[in-house]
């Protein structure tokens, strides 16, 4: 049996989900739970990295099932990334020359920054997924695509300096400690540079190809590299502790308290004896002009004893005293042992400088925060490999934070430990030359220096080429947002989707870090870089949490805004700590990439905190405007711009916005509205097309502002709620701005000469300015440029001084700006038009605007004949208009009547009669009813003649008025580029209304471009201070 009544087609009814019938129309549009549920569980964020690349490769698509842990996916990344180059070729020698109190204070400042940057990371990558760009993605998604695409730039450069970086760390060790005959030519510091440069570009080359032709081949090392970091730190923790029982046998050799270069000799002595005979030593023939002993040599060598000493005395030596304090130094100076007395030289001599070991570079201490920064960044390693997590939201809080501590507490133990270990001479000295060219951190591992030499080397180069890899990939993420036009092109890549372009680009960028061949010189770099994108980072947590978006729910509840600020300014502070000099430069990098993406970027929505940011800001200022009135000083027009549309829904007069923008020149409010006639139901799709069309024609002509389209029953009580209700509390429109209703005369229609006259009243009830453009299609557009001519105001009556605000407002613009302004004032028969002329001249400099006065005399003068004769045609015109509406009116009245009349017979008549009785009873009423109108027209024209009439006396007086006032305006600004003129206002009663439009007509009459003004009610200028 059928549950519906009355069914006769059983068959054809379908039960599926009946139980749900009464959802049938959402479920069109909206999924089931049960399906959103299904689609939810088989999603996975995996981002097209690595891994789908070497399945196009390989042409195998592997099952992607998320299953890395904590430890595996986030910990030991983040710890590859953290610990690298400048842990193994600089920590000893910040240590050395900042000592252990100021090196402790350096680690400890960089480590709480990238920690209270994790904090605030593991809450945004916590308030749900993640996919790739990791760092850009977070911050593109909390702060917007301004700030996202700016700071995810410069996250994309510093990953690509850090690639420098990791490749000049790889050459350093290969010329230093692997293959020193390698290096060209001597080892002074401009040759080395360019072996750096030569070796470096070479290296840069082959990684860029290793990463070319196949990614997998890096992923598959990645576990290499790691075991080399932690075998090398295994060896230096192993070698601490073998000083307790035995320290090595690296020794430094001092000549007076200096150190020497112990590679070019092996004994520390002046002489030796050999075969019972004492003969001079390899040293004796660097500093004397021979091997004999009555040679000529250098005068400091000659006044200095040698002095061996052990290069790490070990833990218990005591060491630890003498190295806590700095010792920072110029380039050139030579590295001394502190408490040993040397003999100065009366002459000093340079010639044999090269055996000693000295400072490099000048040192102080920022420029060692700025080199040790790098080594504490890489903690976004588990954020970006979020879509290979079994449990992201929880893996990425703990495994960052984890990875922090623990490098952390690496760092600050080796501080520790190379002070408490090694001799100060030897930490100072950075490439290890007094320990025969091995690391100083090497001379302390155990069992052989060559551990870390390897390690170091095989870290660096995984670290470059994951930098090689993982750049192009932000910068292809950064491009396929399309939020930055012209990086479109690094979008695109081979079939397998690897981004060839951006690699290319990548490589040139690194190439730039290699030719400044130091690593000391692109380490700052890359801090400046990093720490901007921390900032950010820290900045969108702040945003977030203070606004308390109902969308903020990270999972992370171990986080608070007052952290995210500490983070950010501590971040801020190192950028200028580092180098003021960077700092800025990065800063106005982000600046100049925020400006673009502001003005040419494409327009996204993503839901980021500054628009949230922006809302509140919005809400606060607009409930302070409403607080108290606006003063006269900060009135500026905030227009209601009434605007028509055409069939095709383009805006009819687009020099109406044009006008708009010259005369707001982007300041203030200005809302463009138009309305449409019909409901909302049926014309929503005409009102979404109408204000798509409103706002290309408002970019076009560089109007700024809302646009908006109502639907109504009628234009009239469109335009009307809109007057009423445009805006949104202080922020409201306080004049209009409409052109002037060209169609007003057309005989059948008087709609728009009604809409017109009703929105002038409505406006002066509602205290607004109004403002009418005649010919506004003469109006220049943004593109001219007005090369001379005058913008002439005719101010017959004062209406809170608009008539003299708006041209200054106009000549502020580049159209307008050099026209000059000129202000008319009529004088009548009782006035002195000197002193008139005076006072205004008086009154224009108190109000601060530089116009030319003049004073026109209209004298009483008797009413001639033509002014007598236009009111007549006036009058006569506005009765015939009057007689045919009403006529109209009656005919549409009966024809109703009659048609009601037919409706009512047709329930009782048969069908038989149907068809024929509308036309009989059509043809019926045309006939007599049209004899009658024809003999009503008659009788009225024979009873008021044309000729017969005489005009009403207050209409005669207004056209007198009217034609007077003309004939003076166009006499003296015929040729003017602009007519500003006062509107007279309507008359209160409506009887006259038809002719009110005429009285205007003809007050415009021969005149180009003109502009009625009438006042708020209020005053708008002012001349106090």
């Amino acid at each position: 049996s059928t549950p519906f009544i009355n069914s006769n087609n059983d068959g054809e009814w379908n039960y599926k989900d009946k139980n749900m019938a009464l959802y049938e129309e959402e479920m069109d549009s909206a999924p089931m739970v049960a399906s959103l549920l299904n689609k939810l569980a088989k999603y996975t964020n995996l981002p097209q990295g690595v891994r789908e690349h070497e399945e196009a490769e390989d042409g195998v698509t592997r099952v992607a099932v998320p299953q890395m842990g904590t430890f595996i996916g986030v910990y030991l990344p983040c710890m590859q990334n953290i610990l690298g180059v400048i842990l193994f070729l600089r920590l000893t020698w910040i240590v050395g020359t900042a000592g252990i109190l100021e090196s402790l204070a350096i680690v400890s400042m960089c480590c709480i920054c990238t920690l209270l940057t994790a904090i605030s990371m593991s809450a945004i990558a916590t308030n749900g997924v993640v996919p790739a760009g990791g760092a850009y993605y977070m911050i593109s998604r909390s702060l917007g695509p301004e700030f996202g695409g700016a700071v995810g730039l410069c996250f994309y450069l510093g990953t690509t300096f850090a690639g420098s970086l990791y490749i000049l760390g790889t050459i350093e060790i290969l010329l230093t400690y692997i293959i020193p005959p390698a290096v060209c030519t001597d080892n002074n510091g401009l040759t080395m540079q360019n072996n750096m440069r030569i070796y470096g570009t070479c290296c840069l080359l082959l990684m860029a190809l290793v990463v070319f032709v196949g990614v997998k081949y890096v992923n598959k090392l990645s576990l290499v590299f790691l075991s080399c970091v932690v075998l090398s730190i295994l060896a230096t923790y192993a070698g601490a502790i073998k000083t307790l029982i035995e320290p090595p046998e690296f020794t430094v050799c001092l000549l007076g308290n200096r150190s020497l270069k112990n590679d070019c000799f092996e004994t520390c002595s002046k002489t030796e004896v050999f075969k019972n005979n004492t003969v001079t030593t390899e040293l004796w023939k660097h500093f004397c002009s021979s091997e004999y002993s009555n040679a000529t040599c250098d005068e400091f060598f000659t006044l200095n004893n040698l002095t061996e000493i052990p290069a790490i005395p070990g833990l218990l030596s005591g060491v630890v005293k003498d190295n806590l304090w700095s010792n920072y130094g110029p380039a050139g100076i030579k590295i001394e042992k502190t408490n040993l007395h040397s003999e100065s030289p009366q002459s000093p001599s340079t010639d044999n400088d090269r055996y000693f070991v000295f400072n490099d570079i000048t040192t102080y201490f920022t420029l060692l925060v700025g080199i040790y920064f790098p080594s504490v960044t890489g903690i976004m390693a588990g954020s970006n490999r979020s879509g290979d997590l079994r449990d992201a939201q929880r893996s990425i809080p703990v495994g960052t934070i984890l990875a922090i501590l623990t490098t952390s507490f690496l760092y600050i133990s080796f501080v520790i430990l190379f002070g408490a270990c090694i001799e100060g001479v030897v930490l100072r000295d950075k490439f290890g030359f007094s320990v025969k060219s091995n690391p100083v951190i090497g001379a302390l591992a155990w069992p052989s220096p060559l551990v870390i030499v390897i390690g170091s080397f095989f870290s660096c180069c995984g670290a470059g080429l994951q930098s090689l890899t993982g750049a192009p990939r932000l910068l292809q993420a950064i491009a396929r947002d399309g939020i930055i036009p012209f990086l479109q092109v690094f979008g695109h890549g081979k079939r397998n989707g690897e981004p060839t372009w951006a690699l290319l680009l990548t490589v040139g960028i690194c190439e730039i870090g290699i030719l400044i061949a130091s690593l000391d010189e692109v380490a700052p770099i890359l801090s400046m870089f990093f720490l901007m994108c921390y900032l950010f980072v820290n900045l969108a947590c702040a945003v977030q949490t203070l606004l308390r978006t109902p969308n903020w729910r990270p999972r992370f509840k171990f986080y608070h805004w007052a952290l995210s600020f500490l983070g950010m300014s501590l971040c801020l502070s190192l950028m200028f700590i580092c180098s003021w000099f960077y700092a800025l430069i990065a800063i106005v990098i982000a600046g100049c990439i925020y400006k673009y993406i502001e003005y040419r970027g494409a327009e996204t929505e993503w839901g980021d905190g500054i628009r949230g940011l922006s809302l509140n800001a919005a809400r606060y200022a607009l409930i302070r405007l409403e607080e108290a009135p606006l003063h006269t000083k900060n009135w500026r027009p905030q227009l209601l711009v009434l605007c028509k549309l055409n069939s095709e829904l383009q805006v009819k007069h687009p020099r109406l916005l044009s006008f708009t923008s010259q005369l707001k020149a982007g300041k203030g409010l200005t809302i463009v509205c138009s309305v449409l006639e019909g409901t909302y139901m049926t014309r929503k799709e005409d009102a979404n097309l109408g204000e798509q069309n409103m706002k290309a024609t408002m970019t076009a002509e560089r109007t700024k502002g809302f646009a908006h389209v109502v639907v109504s029953s009628s234009l009239r009580d469109g335009f009307s709620i809109m007057i009423q209700s445009a805006g949104l509390g202080g922020m409201k429109h306080n004049a209009v701005l409409m052109a002037w209703p060209a169609g007003w005369k057309h005989p059948t229609d008087s709609l728009p000469r009604r809409n017109f006259i009703e929105t002038v009243r409505e406006t002066t009830e509602a205290n607004q300015a109004l403002l009418v453009a005649k010919n506004i299609d003469h109006f220049p557009d943004n593109q001219e440029r007005l090369k001379e001519g005058a913008i002439d105001v005719w101010w017959i009556v004062h209406d809170g001084g608009l008539l003299m605000l708006l041209p200054f407002l106009l000549m502020q613009h580049k159209v307008w700006r050099k026209c000059k302004m000129r202000i008319f004032t009529v004088a009548q028969l009782n006035d002195n038009s000197i002193q008139m002329k005076k006072d205004l001249q008086v009154f224009l400099y108190h109000l601060r605007l530089d116009a030319e006065v003049e004073v026109v005399e209209m004298h009483d003068s008797d009413i001639s004949a033509f002014t007598y004769e236009k009111t007549l045609k006036m009058e006569q015109r506005s009765q015939m208009l009057k007689e045919m509406q009403l006529s109209r009116t009656e005919r549409e009245r009966e024809a109703q009547l009659i048609h009601d009349r037919n409706t009512a017979s047709h329930s009782v008549v048969n069908d038989k009669t149907d068809g024929a009785t509308p036309d009989r009873v059509h043809m019926t009423w045309t006939k007599d009813k049209l004899l009658n109108e024809r003999n009503k027209h008659r009788e009225g024209m024979a009873v008021k003649d044309m000729f017969n009439m005489k005009p009403n006396q207050s209409n005669v007086r207004r056209m007198h008025t009217a034609v007077k006032l003309n004939e003076v305006v166009v006499k003296n600004s015929k040729n003017s580029q602009l007519v500003l003129l006062n509107m007279p206002g309507p008359p209160k009663n409506k009887k006259g209304d038809e002719n009110y439009m005429e009285f205007l007509e003809v007050l415009m009459e021969g005149l180009d471009r003109v502009l009625l003004v009438r006042g708020g009610g209020r005053e708008v200028i002012t001349i106090y201070s």
